[in-house]
């Protein structure tokens, strides 16, 4: 059998994991590797020189678009038609065996599946149900609190309220949501995971089935599975029967072997409940797992490589590997030292212009930042200079929902008249003012001819609608009328803080403990740090319409299409699957990346510091980093120092751009310039041992001399301030 067209694309590393003898396989496979190269022709190896049949294959992956690209090179390499593996997403795979097992799942034969918004939706009325305010019992947590259990393999039973009245009430709601659904016969995305992990461990028959059927168990992407996505994988291929070597039913020849790829330094996702330590896990529980590791790298060049290696070197606890190129050299990785947010974009804008101008192409080009709400200065700066760009992923600033909803409270300060913004925020936070409420306003204004401000003060008078609707519209308009009055003599800025407070936005959103909140309150301030900067044109609108008016002519301005030859922007997290021959990597200071919120153990440290390795990974030529020595944020002018990561980086492969116009600038903000601490060793970010708090890393230098005091994360001690003098710290 000729295997060459197997094994002639493949280097080394790759040859010998594709090759590997039979038995449980952990391949690390570091960015831009060629890991889908070394899952496809394993699976191809395992068919044609194994002689295994494809319906012996199972492999799963974590999007529908990587699993159509594992499919396509299959089908190409083999000859043989896709579907005849069993390959998918980890949810469509669990779908597909529900499907057919639907009856010992305890499932209807047509049950149906809820989207994210569905879900909310049923959880509300579970709420509402209950008679529980919904200001306090939030659908959105309800709904994080309920699909978090379900990844950890929880059901309701299973929880324990420990005598906390909040946690008891959820677990109710828990338990009332999981008998709405199997009354509709429907199931959420959470569920199809946990529902499939049951059929097999509740069904021996079954589950002795698929394990004689599906024999090579390849898993993509590993560092991002969580509890019961790996739960899922033991019990298909158990290691006490592989270790054993034994049978596992009549009839069994071999037990299941799992074949993972995935790279701890790139595991990005613990806030979607991924565990990273599932990759040190696979090892511990398969310990004659052969390791293979993919290091040479085919999409950058050699300088960002090294950059990215002295990174991520600063990791503890990696399985460790060193990414390489027989490729070119490459240019420095260019820093950039900003007066402020404004002239980071320009700088940007005028790096893209000289792009395009030696011959090269926009959509070549990603800008990549920590939080969403940085978007929106380059939007500015990009529409101001005729730039076309294309918010990947998302949507461009002045069109996200929590944007729209500041922006209806300001309207409807500005003009009571304004029906549309009326309705998008009179139940917004949660009041209690339903849809029928609504009915009859918007009956009211048709026949009266009148706004719904109008016809809302009639109906109150008129007795029209329930008590408790009446109260929470009364309540409402009372709102708006005290902020008009708070904030009618106050700066543009100060208006805009105030409304988002005093109308409850910002804690409405802070409640939310999904991935989302956080991002729509940074997104929040970001629009208060807007209405500083803005400078009307000139108008005899006051400063409140001018702005209105403004967010409007911004929204109206469409993103270029996906088509198009434009720049593209995006988070560090939708960045990872993607490469760029040019990257900007922007916003790199303290507090903004790494993120302030992570700065306080080192657990959420490290998978920042993985955030930026997997930043500056897309980068296939040219990585530009640059930051701001001042900054605007929630409409205050900050003060900052550039990012930890950047001096982490190997000094030699950093070139500094200075600004155009030199002024004079803070000594300790320079790439170069850091503050140095008054004992030799004791820096940011650097590992110490303590002789009573065991080791952990500096967080934070304070003070110089006799005064100096550090704060130092322990792994097991939590974080503390330490006076240098006499903490004795032991650099690492």
């Amino acid at each position: 059998m000729d295997l060459s067209p197997i094994l002639n694309p493949l280097n080394d590393a790759q040859r010998a994991a594709v090759t590997a003898p039979l038995g449980p396989v952990l391949v690390l496979a570091g960015a831009g590797s060629g890991k889908t190269r070394v899952l496809t022709h394993r699976i191809a190896w395992v068919i044609q020189a194994e002689n295994s049949s494809p319906h012996n294959i199972l492999a799963v992956t974590f999007t529908n678009k990587a699993a159509a690209e594992m499919r396509a090179r299959v089908e190409k390499l083999l000859n043989v038609p896709g579907s005849a593996l069993w390959i998918g997403t980890f949810h469509g795979i669990a779908h597909r065996l529900l499907r057919v097992h639907w009856r010992e799942a305890g499932l209807p034969q047509g049950f149906q599946i809820l989207d994210s918004e569905d879900q909310q939706r049923l959880i509300k009325k579970i709420v509402r149900a209950a008679e529980l305010d919904e200001t306090r019992w939030v659908p959105r947590e309800v709904q994080w609190f309920i699909n978090s259990n379900k990844d950890e393999g929880r059901r309701p039973q299973h929880l324990k309220d420990g005598n906390d009245p909040t946690r008891a009430q959820l677990i109710k709601l828990y338990a009332a949501y999981e008998e709405s659904c199997a009354r509709a016969g429907v199931v959420d995305f959470a569920e199809l995971l946990l529902r499939a992990y049951e059929l097999w461990r509740d069904n021996p028959a079954l589950l002795a089935h698929y394990r004689r059927r599906f024999q090579h168990v390849l898993v993509d992407e590993f560092q991002d599975t969580n509890d019961i996505q790996y739960a899922w994988l033991k019990l298909l291929a158990p290691p006490q029967a592989i270790a054993a070597g034994q049978q596992l039913a009549a009839g069994d020849a071999r037990p299941s072997y799992p074949f993972v790829v995935g790279d701890d330094d790139q595991a990005i996702y613990s806030w979607r409940n991924a565990r990273a330590e599932n990759l040190q896990q696979f090892r511990r529980d398969y310990p004659q797992a052969q390791l293979f590791r993919l290091e040479q790298n085919y999409r950058s060049t050699a300088t960002i490589l090294e950059a990215a290696n002295g990174l991520i070197a600063h990791n503890a606890g990696r399985l460790g590997k060193q990414l390489w190129t027989e490729g070119a050299r490459g240019e420095l990785i260019r820093l950039y030292a900003a007066f402020n947010e404004r002239d980071e974009a320009e700088f940007v804008t005028h790096r893209i212009r000289e792009h395009v101008a030696r011959g090269g192409l926009r959509r070549e080009i990603a800008i990549l930042y920590r939080s969403n709400a940085q978007s929106r200065v380059f939007e500015e700066a990009f529409l101001s200079a005729r730039v076309p760009y294309r918010v990947y992923g998302g949507l461009r600033f002045f069109e996200r929902a929590e944007i729209k909803d500041a922006l209806a409270y300001l309207r409807l300060l500005s003009n009571r008249r304004d029906d549309a913004s009326f309705e998008r925020v009179v139940n917004l936070p949660t009041r209690g003012v339903g849809a029928k409420s609504l009915d009859v306003l918007r009956e009211y204004a048709r026949g009266a001819g009148t706004s719904l401000w109008e016809a809302a003060g009639a109906c109150i008078a008129a007795g029209s609608l329930g008590a408790r609707a009446a109260a929470a519209i009364h309540g409402f308009m009372a709102l708006i009328e005290r902020l008009a009055g708070e904030t009618r003599a106050l700066a543009l800025h100060e208006q805009v803080d105030q409304v988002l407070r005093g109308s409850g936005l910002v804690e409405h959103y802070k409640r939310d403990k999904a991935d989302r909140g956080e991002a729509r309150v940074e997104n929040l301030d970001e629009l208060v740090s807007a209405a500083r900067g803005f400078t009307p044109e000139a108008s005899d609108l006051p400063p409140l319409e001018a702005f209105l008016a403004h967010a409007a002519l911004e929204s109206g301005e469409g993103q270029a299409g996906e088509w198009e030859d434009c720049v593209q922007m995006m988070t560090l997290h939708s960045a990872k699957g993607l490469e760029f021959p040019v990257v900007f990597l922007a916003g790199m200071e303290e507090g903004l990346f790494p993120h302030q919120r992570s700065t306080a153990g080192l657990d959420g440290l490290e998978e920042e510091r993985r955030l930026c390795y997997v930043g500056m990974t897309r980068a296939m030529r040219q990585l530009y980093l640059t930051y701001a020595e001042q900054r605007r944020l929630h409409g205050v002018d900050s003060y900052g120092q550039a990012s930890r990561f950047i001096r982490e980086l190997p000094e030699e492969l950093i070139e500094e751009v200075r600004p155009r116009v030199q002024v004079s600038r803070p000594v300790a903000v320079g790439r170069f310039r850091p503050e140095e601490p008054a004992v030799a060793g004791v820096r940011l970010g650097a590992r110490v041992r303590h002789g009573k708090f065991g080791e952990g890393v500096v967080l934070n230098v304070e003070g110089s001399g006799a005064h100096a005091r550090v704060q130092v994360s322990f792994e097991r001690q939590g974080t503390k301030w330490l006076m240098v003098q006499y903490a004795n710290l032991e650099p690492l």
